[in-house]
């Protein structure tokens, strides 16, 4: 019982399909989360208008996490700039 305390839950709706979410996040936050998930999936949809929800739902993290993984490097190397350590 203890472990929800903090905790919001909200339902929010990507690619047409209602989710409940929970998290200590604000509710904004994760509207904002999954809006943009949402957005990316459309984006995907309409590269690739063939793929089933399954597909699509792995394209799209693969795609999402690119980015996330290009921009941590790029924070890093920045960083490092920074520090003077490159």
């Amino acid at each position: 019982m203890g472990e929800d305390q903090g905790k919001r839950r909200t339902t929010v709706s990507i690619s047409g399909q209602n989710y409940v979410i929970s998290g200590k996040a604000d509710v904004s936050h994760i509207h904002e989360v999954a809006n943009f998930v949402d957005k990316k999936m459309k984006e995907m949809r309409k590269m690739n208008p063939y793929l089933d929800k399954s597909q699509l739902a792995v394209l799209t993290a693969v795609n999402i996490s690119d980015e996330y993984l290009r921009l941590k490097k790029q924070v890093e190397q920045e960083s490092k700039k920074k520090d003077g350590e490159i």
